[in-house]
């Protein structure tokens, strides 16, 4: 209970210290470790492979590598940025395994 006291106060005094608050657990830049895309401020936690350190990172822009929202939470791909759609083929293994990769691309572009 006092671990989560101390916490509880060392996160309200991160944010109150800074105009454009910060947090320790969320509002993280790229770059920084995360454990869930939630604490980013980009909405992508990024890890490489299954060893590496998840990371804060940019969102995919339009025709790069992407992810579709997962419920894991962290990323092989980052999804797209806001206005683009992923395309993926989507399959079980892909969707257990967080392999199931696709291409940014504008719902819009007439070149569909």
């Amino acid at each position: 209970m006092a671990s989560a006291l101390l916490l509880a106060l060392l996160l309200a005094a991160g944010a109150s210290a800074s105009p454009h608050p910060r947090g320790l657990v969320f509002n993280l830049e790229t770059g920084e470790l995360c454990l869930q895309s939630a604490q980013c401020r980009s909405h992508c936690c990024h890890r490489s492979d299954g060893l590496s350190l998840a990371r804060c990172a940019p969102k995919a822009a339009e025709a790069q590598e992407c992810s579709p929202k997962t419920i894991y939470g962290v990323y092989y791909k980052c999804p797209c940025e806001s206005g683009l759609t992923c395309e993926v083929d989507k399959t079980i293994g892909g969707s257990i395994t967080n392999t199931n990769f696709g291409v940014c691309r504008d719902p819009q572009s007439p070149d569909k």
